[in-house]
């Protein structure tokens, strides 16, 4: 079990605000914090890996990180850390980046045979994909066979089809090693596939909480479609008005009223529905997005 009541003030981009955050989590949970930029979610994760200070509790299997009296330092917590930047070390090869962590070949050689990089340990960081070094970074974090991985948007840098092929690794070491996972991550897809519990924070307060089926599948009145999208230009086609609205990694068109070109703009964030819709789903050959 993990215990984590914790508050910190922080300075934000416009206002000062307070991060105040209360979870219990089972061994075994795969958590996402999810929220828009500077909301906290990686503060409170560099805070339960013990990169940062708080007021609080934090009690893991019954033994105490954080409370009053006591602060249990980054390398005495049980934890791996996967940061975006990987931190590879540039002047060790891949095994040697596992073994500084912990001395333990055996350890190493499964991780890297598990993550298909057995044939790559001799090499050193820059000559490796982008991928290739977040699965590096995957297996370092566990090398010390830690009671929680925390992850800080570990697929943020990477394509489609690397970040798929990530997404399967993580969830394989999160089960073959029956680890408690946290991940920071701006990505509904990811969260759902990975996460069975999902918070939400904004300005510092966790708003929302629950599977990620319960909050990210939720749509309002009789709507039987949404999509959240930004706009980024609103064009006039002969008689008609068109606004483009970015999806994910698609721009679509939308023909929008006369009224509603007046009203909308560039940069606004909007939510793109029907309520008498049904939808067709059309296999994509799977190298489409390779």
């Amino acid at each position: 079990m993990i215990f984590i009541d914790i508050k910190k003030p922080l300075k934000g981009v416009k206002e000062n605000m307070l991060l105040e955050a209360k979870l219990n989590l089972k061994k075994g949970s795969f958590l996402a914090l999810f929220g828009a930029s500077g909301s906290g979610k990686t503060t409170l994760l560099r805070i339960i890996a013990g990169l940062e200070k708080a007021d609080g509790k934090i009690i893991v299997d019954n033994e105490k990180w954080l409370d009053k009296k006591k602060f249990l330092p980054p390398q005495r917590r049980e934890i791996g850390f996967m940061f975006q930047d990987f931190a590879l070390f540039p002047n060790m090869n891949i095994m040697e980046n596992l073994l500084y962590i912990n001395n333990d070949k055996n350890l190493a050689e499964k991780l890297l045979g598990l993550s298909g990089l057995n044939a790559l340990k001799n090499r050193i960081p820059h000559s490796l994909s982008g991928g290739q070094k977040q699965r590096v970074a995957l297996c370092r974090a566990l090398m010390r066979k830690p009671k929680l991985l925390l992850l800080d948007e570990p697929f943020s840098a990477l394509d489609t089809k690397m970040r798929e092929n990530l997404q399967n690794e993580i969830m394989m070491f999160h089960n073959e090693f029956d680890l408690t996972t946290i991940m920071v991550s701006h990505s509904p897809e990811e969260i759902y596939k990975l996460a069975d519990i999902m918070v939400e924070l904004k300005n510092g307060k966790i708003i929302k909480k629950g599977s990620p089926k319960e909050l990210l599948l939720k749509t309002s009145g009789s709507e039987k479609f949404s999509l959240r999208g930004k706009i980024i230009d609103i064009i006039k086609a002969d008689v008609i008005n068109i606004a483009l609205v970015s999806i994910g990694s698609h721009i679509v068109e939308v023909v929008i009223s006369k009224e509603e070109a007046k009203k909308l703009k560039k940069g606004l964030s909007v939510v793109l529905s029907t309520k008498a819709f049904h939808p067709n789903i059309k296999v994509l050959n799977e190298d489409t997005f390779s």
